[in-house]
């Protein structure tokens, strides 16, 4: 399974490294990563495998949204189930 993780805030250094070893930290590997920078704003989508989490997943999207909140970014965390129901037509 996977989960599909955003992350938006002001540009700096260290988002991508901080994100990604949080990740690890969890044992959430990253399947597949999109970043841009738009007018000073970072914004980024993971896609990541949650099969082997260290930890449950719902604490997991709690852990990057506290991370974030640290790093003054807005991090979100969905299972791939509810983002794929959400966007079906």
């Amino acid at each position: 399974m996977n989960a599909v993780v955003s992350v938006v805030g002001k540009d700096k250094v260290g988002i991508l490294a901080g994100v990604s070893t949080k990740c690890a930290e969890f044992n959430a590997n990253i399947n597949d990563v999109s970043q841009t920078i738009v007018n000073n704003f970072f914004t980024m989508f993971m896609i990541v495998s949650i099969d082997n989490l260290t930890i449950e997943f719902t604490r997991f999207g709690d852990e990057l949204k506290d991370f974030g909140r640290e790093m003054g970014l807005e991090i979100n965390v969905m299972h791939e189930d509810i983002f794929n129901l959400m966007h079906k037509i």
